[in-house]
């Protein structure tokens, strides 16, 4: 199992390509606040769910001051077929590496029908302007989160 992380640690750094190869470095968006969210897979119907309640709330979050940014171990042309199927507008990006999942915590042991197995494990964080992690929720249901995540931070809630 890979270190969890917490309030107060320092978010680990990448840089990893979006659906359209273009670089996103996370420590280049220093002096904004961050929410980096993990999803297995894209085209599958909870990532849907998730990454479209992001999409419907961007613009929210963006006027609080935070950029949304997701992640997967998808292929940056799976995300596009993902981004254009159900007309995604935030930032997907891609490790099939795995790398980055692994820094966060994000990937390993899981629970899935009863079984353990070792995989994605849907998370989302809170990055603040400092580059510390001021949230970090691991587990967390795709159905709800994003107005529960808007809870947390204090935000007023949105009309369904």
């Amino acid at each position: 199992m890979n270190a969890r992380l917490a309030p107060g640690d320092q978010a680990p750094d990448f840089t990893l390509p979006d659906d359209s190869g273009n670089e996103i470095t996370l420590s280049d968006l220093r002096g904004r606040k961050v929410i980096v969210y993990f999803y297995p897979a894209a085209m599958t119907p909870g990532c849907a769910t998730q990454a479209c309640d992001f999409t419907k709330n961007e613009q929210d979050l963006d006027a609080e001051g935070y950029t949304v940014l997701g992640i997967s171990p998808d292929s940056p042309e799976k995300i596009a077929t993902f981004r254009s199927q159900d007309s995604l507008t935030v930032t997907l990006l891609s490790n099939p590496e795995r790398d980055v999942l692994k820094a966060w915590g994000a990937f390993g042991e899981k629970k899935l029908y009863g079984k353990v197995v070792e995989g994605v494990i849907r998370s989302t964080f809170v990055v603040g302007e400092d580059g510390s992690i001021e949230v970090a929720q691991y587990n967390v249901k795709a159905t709800g989160h994003v107005a529960k995540l808007r809870r947390d931070l204090g935000m007023a809630p949105i009309d369904a």
